[in-house]
């Protein structure tokens, strides 16, 4: 189980295939099991590297106040303890908002950029009916039957439930290979909170991809098309009636959408060894 020291943690890691880097950053509560559609049809093409975040999985958790600012520099400190340079980052729900302060913050480090099921949070964000907002940042005070009923119905549209319990099952084993901890849970979900890109989107030069299903009801598709207009240059799919996991609900066409642009988008230059 590979492991690397970074500032003050140790992160969790796993690296597949060969190639150009592409590191994948999973949302609240979400580890590096999630990424396996992705891996599957993304390593053969390129390095990609998935994570637990702090406070997920077999990360480190400290009980301290969690900021985007220290998982952006949690994920650029990866990058370096494994030697790359510049990677492609591809960021779901609050992984794209720490993609995008990385790209903000370490431009250097992003050769391109894409975006899933974000926001760039603060006022001018679009936020979710308020109940699905109390089931998110509840959940982790529910038995465990009830954290599965509650993690799929906001994260996946009504139908797709109804009609796909096999892909929800397997979804919710692969979460549970890298759940994470109450604390860690809300530390992130206090970062979260408290995001906000707005102003600084246009500063973003990496070439960018935003992804959204139109039946998100978690952070609604709204903020997808506010992201996209605000980063210059900025492409927008979204996938009709899918729900906040379009990853898994819409897999074939996101990641078809994802293996495009990044074809689109080769990498010049960088460092990167192992």
């Amino acid at each position: 189980m590979p492991r690397a020291r970074v500032g003050d943690i140790n992160i969790y890691y796993e690296a597949s295939g060969r190639g150009e880097p592409l590191l994948l950053i999973m949302g609240l509560g979400g580890g590096s099991s999630l990424w396996w559609a992705q891996v599957e049809s993304l390593s053969p093409d390129y390095r990609v590297i998935a994570y637990d975040s702090r406070g997920v999985g077999r990360s480190d958790c400290p009980d301290v106040p969690y900021t985007m600012e220290m998982m952006t520099a949690d994920a650029a400190g990866l990058l370096e303890t494994l030697g790359i340079d510049r990677a492609h980052v591809y960021g779901v729900s609050m992984g794209g908002m720490i993609a995008q302060e990385l790209a903000l913050r370490h431009p250097e480090m992003v050769k391109s950029l894409v975006l899933g099921a974000t926001t760039c949070g603060g006022p001018q964000a679009v936020l979710p009916p308020a109940e699905s907002l109390e089931e998110l940042f509840s959940i982790m005070s529910l038995p465990p039957a009830e954290i599965a009923r509650v993690s799929a119905s906001v994260s996946f549209s009504a139908g797709f439930v109804s009609s796909h319990p096999a892909s929800v099952r397997q979804w919710l084993r692969k979460g549970a290979e890298s759940p994470p901890s109450a604390v860690g849970y809300r530390r992130q979900a206090e970062a979260v909170a408290r995001f906000q890109t707005y102003d600084r989107l246009p500063q973003i030069t990496a070439p960018t991809l935003v992804l959204a299903g139109t039946g998100d009801q978690l952070i609604p598709a709204e903020n997808s098309r506010i992201l996209a207009s605000r980063i210059p240059g900025a492409e927008l799919v979204l996938f009709e009636g899918a729900g906040h996991g379009y990853l898994w609900e819409a897999e074939e066409e996101a990641n078809l959408a994802v293996r495009g642009f990044l074809r689109r988008h080769p990498g010049r230059g960088g460092r990167s060894h192992g």
